[in-house]
């Protein structure tokens, strides 16, 4: 009988000259296949069904754990930046699951660092308000321009799926960051100058306020947002000297108040960043000090908060601080016990708390934070203080009856060698009655220990 390595190379043997013979089948083409509308994902798949390998278990490996990134999503917290790797042992979706608010530009990076190119699928998706809806895409990307620009359109969350193609290593490092849609309206000024924030009490409380208020001294430019067209250009009672920009390519009014004089005319084309007028208190400003009431009105849908358009975040991008060498290696928990979490952070909830000496496989890092799989596949983090490598054994202990040393912790387990007895063995770390084991030849694997083994 063939080893389990053999037939896995043999598999990916089949895998290669079966993706071959799709890209050059004397059917209709790949090219003639693929509509416009389909992304870089859908193409990919579309491509393994053409050459059948949905049927076989490496496919479905790949089309299943693409489902399960969106289902398992992992909440973040922006700016983000994760490294991870990527085995070809055994396909791996990642899902990340961010809020975001209208108005704001979701930017994500990815870099990759492979022997072999390989092709990776960024696709960002709508999360469902309710569960069992399908989440919807609405941008998509691949490697070919390693980054992906999405503006959002309502406040929800979104779930970013990361995957690369079948049987490709690679390290990954993913960046996730939110930014303005808008160039911020006052010149010389950044959204840590808004001084009234949206819905803010009016006239008693009468009236709510729909927009933003940005002081600077009088006769500041106030500039355009984005290109457009001056959609009008009046004096009224509340709002004194005004002018309205219209931003045809997101379908909404800029609305520019209290000005001290106006720059522009009704139909003029202006780019962003060209003056439109001047800070002052006109209108039912005059009591107050010279500033810039700036308001966003969408077609059809009325005044909504200019807050995200405009934010600008000073937290920068966290740096990577996990040791880098241990990523796609084992670990295991160093202190008594250790908390495990389903985010980076120690606000995030415990999904569980592990005893010293289990044995964690490390997936990716975020900050000081190891991302990490858990015996039985789970993925969450763990403080990088709390565990250790597996370099050194916990102990040694000598085979005392034939035993098979397994792939997973569970019965059902494939056995990958058997070791005989009078064999040594380093025990690494322990889970569920299994250990974590290294033979005399250095192959990995998991152990039931009962009555197979003595200590040295």
């Amino acid at each position: 009988m063939k080893s389990r390595d053999k037939i896995y190379h043999s598999y990916i043997s089949y895998i290669f000259v079966a993706l071959l013979l799709a890209g050059c089948s004397g059917k209709q083409t790949l090219r003639g296949v693929f509509s416009k509308e389909q992304t870089p994902y859908e193409k990919y798949a579309a491509k393994l069904k053409d050459a059948k390998l949905d049927e076989t278990a490496l496919g479905q490996e790949w089309l299943q754990a693409g489902q399960q990134a969106l289902r398992d999503s992992i909440t973040v917290t922006l700016p983000f930046k994760e490294t991870g790797y990527f085995s070809a042992d055994k396909p791996k979706a990642l899902g990340y699951r961010v809020t975001a608010k209208r108005g704001e530009r979701l930017v994500v990076n990815l870099e990759m660092r492979a022997r072999e190119q390989a092709q990776v699928f960024m696709d960002l998706f709508e999360a469902p308000a309710i569960p069992t809806e399908e989440p919807r895409r609405v941008a998509s990307a691949d490697t070919a321009s390693t980054s992906l620009s999405y503006e959002v359109d309502e406040d929800q969350q979104h779930i970013l799926r990361v995957q690369p193609e079948l049987l490709r290593s690679g390290q990954y490092t993913v960046t996730i960051q939110a930014e303005p849609t808008l160039a911020f309206p006052v010149q010389g000024k950044t959204s840590r100058n808004i001084a009234s924030i949206w819905g803010d009490p009016r006239d008693g409380g009468v009236r709510l306020h729909e927009g933003v208020d940005i002081f600077a001294k009088r006769g500041t430019p106030a500039i355009a947002s984005a290109e457009g067209v001056v959609s009008k250009v009046s004096v009224t009672p509340r709002g004194g000297k005004v002018v309205w920009l219209t931003d045809v390519n997101r379908r909404q009014s800029l609305y520019y108040a209290h000005l001290d004089s106006q720059a522009v005319a009704a139909g003029q084309r202006v780019q962003m960043g060209d003056t439109l007028g001047f800070v002052g208190n006109t209108g039912n400003a005059i009591t107050t000090n010279p500033h810039l009431h700036f308001g966003i009105y969408r077609f059809g849908r009325g005044a909504t908060n200019p807050f995200p358009y405009l934010y600008e975040s000073i937290q920068k991008v966290p740096d990577v601080k996990i040791d880098a060498s241990l990523v796609g290696n084992w670990v295991r928990i160093s202190a008594k016990s250790a908390n495990i979490r389903l985010q980076p952070t120690t606000k995030s909830t415990v999904y569980t708390t592990l005893p010293q000496h289990t044995p964690l496989q490390v997936t990716g890092g975020v900050d000081t934070w190891y991302r990490i799989a858990l015996p039985n596949g789970t993925e969450a983090y763990v403080a990088g203080s709390l565990v250790e490598a597996t370099t050194k054994p916990v102990r040694y202990e000598k085979i005392a009856a034939e035993t098979d040393l397994l792939d997973e912790a569970h019965p059902l387990a494939a056995a990958k060698d058997s070791l005989k007895p009078g064999s040594n063995v380093a025990v690494l770390g322990n889970y569920n009655g299994y250990r974590l084991v290294r033979n005399d030849a250095g192959l990995l694997g998991w152990i039931n220990p009962e009555g197979n083994m003595s200590a040295r």
